[in-house]
């Protein structure tokens, strides 16, 4: 384990925020593991972890190296690059910028417990013409908002 405080030259320890890229990848490990009704303690079981050092993962603190995010993926079934798409820094046009801080939005709002539930619930409407009549109805809430 790394630790994350460093002496400074006056002997104190200063506390370093996490690295933006870590908090992102956590995010997108905790989204996916939601997304699969998979428990923290379950994740770690399966990885020969304890669910605080999953915790601490998905919270940014503690980095993951590249054999134990491997590992991760393949817990939870998708390519080790999942975790990193839209990741700050992935582009440096001012249109990849853009776009990355809107994925980053949307990232953030699907791995809630709220945005994961309207996700799957919408997702669990097999009817093409309902989900279009819904995505509908929440712009026009959203344009009644605006006046």
């Amino acid at each position: 384990m790394r630790n994350k405080n460093k002496a400074s030259h006056t002997g104190k320890t200063v506390k370093h925020a996490p690295n933006p890229v870590d908090l992102y990848v956590g995010s997108r490990v905790r989204m996916r593991r939601l997304m699969l009704g998979m428990s923290q303690t379950k994740l770690a079981d399966t990885i020969r972890l304890t669910f605080q050092q999953v915790q601490k993962y998905e919270k940014g603190t503690n980095r993951m190296g590249a054999s134990r995010l491997t590992q991760i993926a393949q817990v939870l079934q998708v390519p080790v690059s999942f975790f990193f798409e839209g990741a700050p820094g992935e582009s440096s046009t001012a249109t990849g910028t853009a776009a990355a801080s809107s994925t980053a939005y949307v990232s953030e709002f699907v791995s809630s417990r709220d945005g994961l539930a309207l996700t799957k619930a919408f997702i669990g409407i097999k009817d093409a013409k309902l989900q279009r009549r819904i995505v509908n109805l929440v712009e026009e809430i959203m344009e009644s908002r605006e006046d």
